[in-house]
């Protein structure tokens, strides 16, 4: 069951439920949430009312077509009935489409609000987020729970509603004809309770257990239906591997898909026969007292119709409880992730930077992961251990530095050094702890998230392109881009003519994550996607290092374009490709150690100059196994950042 308990990470036991209460605040921010539609669900529940009122009127009809027309042979009042019994049905379809109406209304308009208000906040969420969750349980949220959300409203709350009005006016109906009757439908009424509550419990269970073998069906399928995972099962042969655990999750959700059925067919089975009894007494009481004279056959008749009519309400209200409480699990969860805190948000009052120069300044600044960032992932992974509670290690320690427009740095150091941490400040993507990030000397903070992702340009090591067209791809960074914009943009990159040998072009679909296009030429198209939105910074996450020779070179060509004239930030793992930087700034455990034009740092004979010598070692020997196995040079060629020509490290 770990494995139900990891893919939806909330569940409860029945008597866990039964025995739990609902909380005033939890009802109030759903209550919340259906405020703007107080309108239809108050023509909702007029609906309702009309429709359990009108739903008894057939049985007075029925009492009347014995009682008053066959009894005395009135032709015209059964003419007049039978008219009448039209009008109710009519009135019945007309209130039962009103109904539907506004109940779809809310519940649609529900789905809406919660799935934009997810979509809208987790997208804000910061990166550490990303890599504690599995997207399949994201997407449970946003598809399941959002859906689960809306029916607690309109389906089980909304059914709520409706029988204990229908009980209420049937019931009283009842008592005003009959009332002796009306106590012995009662008193059968335990022998009715008792299977709809017990089977009732274990139809919960299987229905969330369901759910859960469900959304780990789902998630294996998401994982292993994209090229990453399917390319990863055909490299290590484990198709029939995955076949047979597919097999198990699907064996799950088929034994689970049994066992609904069969449990609701018996307590279908057992109502009906409960309700056949309690129906059966009022026969033969009924009967009796009809022939003593006690009751007219037409109330007997009226009471009969009535009685089938107050036994499923009871039922369903039996376990109602357990039912909106387990109902609002689902709103539970959503607002699980909706109470996330983003961490980087817009604050009231934030202006545009305008017209930036790309001067960036990073004024000693300590940053870690606050605590909400690794601890209240919690309850979306449940059956993994206990997160921390605690702020992460410092990351960065008093870092300061300060890039002038159209200067060229590298940040180097070892793995795990804060190189990357020390970029992602200054597009926003996490906000510093002490110090502070100025843009042509403004707090980012005091800006706005849309004009500082104007002005800094981010070229990942593995760009992501989305299932779309190059063009679409494009026009990611500037919507409204021209044809003419686009292809200049390309032309900068080494990628336009590539795109028109295609046969559609520019209308080429990249495929999931740009995997139909080769390494080189995602690269490219990320670069061209940066330069499309003419970025006044351009940060660069070592965008060469994986790549062939002549790739790099073509991208090195095009990162020469993307650099011209604009504030640069080079993350460099290759030491040989930064040689002629305006400044290398060398960062070791989250404190910026040394800094310095290459022969500076060369001559201090510090950390810089071990790690490049230790880097130029390693390629002299993978030089030697080249020319052993292919005849290559004996020297690489390595393309220069600053100037983009080739040369020797």
């Amino acid at each position: 069951m770990q494995m139900h308990q990891t893919m939806m990470g909330f569940r409860r036991d029945p008597d866990v439920v039964n025995g739990a209460r609902v909380e005033r605040a939890l009802i109030r921010r759903v209550l919340g949430m259906t405020s703007p539609y107080r309108t239809a669900l108050i023509g909702f529940l007029i609906t309702v009312v009309l429709s359990a009122a009108v739903g008894v009127v057939p049985s007075l009809l029925f009492r009347s077509l014995l009682d008053d027309a066959v009894g005395s042979r009135d032709k015209a009042l059964v003419l007049g009935l039978a008219i009448a019994a039209v009008g109710v049905a009519l009135a019945n379809a007309t209130l039962s489409l009103l109904q539907r109406f506004y109940s779809a209304r809310v519940g649609e308009g529900l789905i809406y609000d919660m799935r934009v208000a997810l979509f809208d906040h987790v997208q804000r969420l910061p990166i550490s987020f990303f890599t504690r969750v599995q997207t399949g349980a994201l997407m449970s949220r946003i598809n399941g729970d959002v859906v689960g959300a809306q029916q607690a409203v309109t389906n089980t709350i909304g059914t709520v509603v409706q029988n204990v009005i229908t009980l209420t006016i049937t019931l009283g109906l009842m008592v005003a004809l009959e009332w002796r009757l009306t106590l012995l439908t009662l008193v059968v009424l335990p022998a009715f309770i008792i299977p709809a509550r017990r089977i009732g419990r274990k139809l919960q269970v299987i229905t969330r257990d369901g759910f859960m073998v469900n959304a780990s069906m789902s998630n294996t399928i998401a994982e292993r239906f994209n090229v990453a995972g399917a390319l990863v099962v055909k490299l290590f042969g484990r198709q029939d591997r995955e076949r047979d655990e597919f097999s198990t999750r699907a064996a799950q959700v088929r034994d689970i898909g049994i066992a609904s059925a069969m449990y609701s067919r018996v307590l279908m089975v057992a109502l009906g026969f409960v309700a056949a009894v309690g129906t059966a007494v009022v026969y033969f009481v009924g009967g009796r007292l009809v022939i003593s004279g006690t009751i007219s056959i037409g109330t007997l008749g009226a009471m009969t119709l009535l009685v089938s009519q107050i036994y499923q309400p009871l039922t369903q209200l039996t376990n109602a409880r357990v039912d909106v409480l387990t109902a609002l699990v689902s709103f539970e969860r959503v607002f699980e992730v909706l109470d996330f805190p983003a961490l980087v948000a817009e604050k009231p009052g934030a202006y545009d930077l305008i017209d930036p120069t790309g001067r960036i300044e990073i004024d000693h600044v300590w940053f870690r992961h606050p605590a909400p960032a690794v601890s209240s992932l919690a309850s979306l992974e449940e059956g993994m251990p206990e997160l921390e509670t605690e702020p992460s290690e410092w990351i960065l320690r008093d870092v300061s530095l300060t890039v002038e427009p159209g200067e060229l740095i590298a940040l180097v150091g070892p793995s795990g050094a804060g190189k990357t941490t020390t970029a992602m400040l200054v597009p926003r993507i996490s906000d510093v702890e002490q110090g502070s990030v100025r843009l042509d000397g403004h707090d980012v903070r005091d800006l706005t998230l849309s004009s500082i992702g104007d002005a800094v340009g981010f070229v990942m090591q593995d760009p992501h392109l989305f299932h779309d067209t190059i063009r679409e791809n494009l026009r990611y960074a500037k919507p409204d881009a021209t044809a003419g914009e686009m292809e200049d943009a390309c032309r900068a990159a080494r990628i336009h003519d590539l795109v028109m040998s295609l046969p559609d072009g520019y209308d080429t679909i990249v495929g999931e994550r740009g995997y139909r296009m080769s390494g080189g030429e995602k690269q490219r198209l990320a670069i061209a996607r940066v330069l499309l939105k003419q970025p006044a910074i351009v940060i660069l996450d070592e965008a060469t290092s994986h790549l062939d020779s002549e790739s790099e070179h073509a991208i090195q060509r095009a990162l020469d374009a993307a650099l011209t004239g604009r504030t640069a930030i080079v993350i460099a793992h290759r030491l040989s490709t930064i040689v002629n930087a305006d400044r290398i700034l060398v960062i070791n455990e989250g404190q910026v150690v040394e800094q310095g034009t290459h022969d500076e740092l060369l001559a201090r004979g510090g950390l810089y100059a071990d790690l490049y010598r230790t880097q130029r070692d390693r390629d002299h020997e993978e030089g030697g196994i080249r020319r052993i196995d292919t005849a290559a040079p004996a020297t690489d060629t390595i393309p220069n950042l600053s100037t983009g020509t080739m040369g020797h490290p």
